[in-house]
């Protein structure tokens, strides 16, 4: 077991004082903003971990519990959700501003987030709500709006200097996974596919839903296609949809998640840019 902080404000004071309410042997400095406890003078209860979590949330740092550390090498696979999770927006509340419809679409797309309802009706019902949008909108989302999370190209770039394969798995639309794995040098992507018709959009999806049972399916032949068991995967998300393809995976990380998804991962990053993630390897 190790404690894994990281926080731009964190100092030593409090690092201390975490330190001492784990009951931590020994600190080991990462960086200027990174420390790692180990040497516990007994197993962490669950008072102990809300404590340290407390206390790291203070100084806005991450704290996470990593009970079995691995080489980030043996890991053979990284799934990555799309929206608000590997890049700041989510595109289809952006679509709808194209419309002036953001706030209602935008509704709808947190109540499933927070699992309000189920992710496909909630798609179905959001994309309903474009119809007659011109596609040049999506273009203009991409090229105006979209923009990588902080860390995204730093930790890719490790991932695949780890020869990790990486995957973008998306609720989200092909416009913009398509771009992004070409931009990006993605091995794979799997999202759903916007009708269109007379340069519009139908207001309909194409063909089956990329829900929460399709990530985990996918995470899962993923695996099986390159050869390794889905405990060999880092999953990472934010919302509801994304948790079944965390509960499958080796190491899951909640990014800037909504409650539900951070009470379930294994880790989570609420403070920090995606890149914060490779302190959890060895």
């Amino acid at each position: 077991m190790r404690i894994v902080l990281r926080g731009r404000w964190l100092t030593t004071s409090v690092v201390q004082q975490i330190a001492q309410i784990a009951g931590a042997g020994h600190i080991e400095p990462r960086d200027a903003s990174s420390w790692r406890l180990v040497q516990f003078a007994a197993p962490l209860g669950m008072a102990q971990r809300a404590r340290i979590r407390a206390a790291a949330d203070a100084a806005r740092a991450d704290a996470n519990f990593i009970a079995q550390p691995r080489a980030l090498r043996s890991y053979r696979l990284a799934v990555m959700d799309m929206d608000s999770t590997l890049i700041t927006i989510e595109c289809i509340d952006e679509i709808a501003d194209m419309l002036g419809i953001k706030p209602e679409v935008a509704a709808i797309t947190e109540a499933a987030m927070r699992g309000e309802i189920a992710y496909a009706e909630s798609l179905r019902q959001r994309v309903a709500l474009l119809r007659g949008l011109d596609v040049a909108a999506l273009e203009r989302v991409y090229q105006e709006r979209l923009q990588l999370s902080p860390g995204a190209e730093r930790m890719l770039a490790a991932f695949q200097a780890a020869g990790l394969k990486t995957m973008l798995v998306s609720g989200g639309f092909t416009f913009f996974t398509d771009k992004l794995k070409a931009r990006l040098g993605l091995d794979y992507t799997h999202s759903n596919v916007l009708g269109i018709a007379n340069g519009k959009l139908t207001g309909e999806v194409m063909g089956g839903i990329v829900d929460a049972e399709a990530k985990a399916e996918k995470l899962a032949e993923t695996c099986t296609q390159i050869g390794c068991a889905a405990s060999d995967a880092i999953a990472m998300g934010d919302g509801a949809n994304d948790l079944k393809m965390m509960a499958i995976a080796g190491l899951s990380v909640a990014y800037r998640a909504k409650p539900v998804v951070r009470a379930q991962a294994m880790t989570g990053l609420n403070h920090n840019g995606l890149d914060a993630v490779l302190d959890f390897f060895d």
